[in-house]
C-alpha cells in the first residue's frame, strides 16, 4: 500500500503560480494529479509516466506543468496563471506497477487550493 502526501495548498491570488508537492511512501510509479472543485467530476489535471512523459488536457495546456524527482520520491504540479475556476480540492494518484490498465490505485487525501479573484 502507498501512502501519498500532498503540500503545497492553500489561499492563491488570481493570476498568480500554485505548485504543488506529492510525497510516496515508497517509489514513484506512473503518477497524477486530479482535482475536484464543489459541485464537479473529479477530472485529470496532469499526468507523468514512469520515464517521465507528461500528458495533460488541452484546456490546461501552456499552464500547467507536473515533473518527479525520483530521488525524493515526490510528484509536483506547477499552475501558472490561476484562475477563480482552479479552485479546488487537489489529489495526488500513483499506479500499481502492477497494473495492467491505463488507471490510478493510490491517492492522496487531497488538498485545498482556493484562487481569490
Amino acid at each position: 500500500q502507498v501512502q501519498l502526501v500532498e503540500s503545497g495548498g492553500g489561499l492563491v491570488q488570481a493570476g498568480g503560480s500554485l505548485r504543488l508537492s506529492c510525497t510516496a511512501s515508497g517509489s514513484l510509479t506512473a503518477m497524477a494529479w486530479y482535482r475536484q472543485a464543489p459541485g464537479k467530476q473529479r477530472e485529470l489535471v496532469a499526468r507523468i509516466s514512469s520515464g517521465g512523459s507528461t500528458l495533460w488536457p488541452a484546456a490546461m495546456k501552456g499552464r500547467v506543468d507536473i515533473s518527479r524527482d525520483d530521488a525524493r520520491n515526490t510528484v509536483y504540479l506547477q499552475i501558472n496563471t490561476v484562475k477563480p475556476e482552479d479552485t479546488a480540492v487537489y489529489y495526488c494518484a500513483a499506479r500499481d506497477p502492477n497494473r495492467v490498465w491505463d488507471g490510478y490505485d493510490y491517492w492522496g487525501q487531497g488538498i485545498q487550493v482556493t484562487v481569490s479573484s
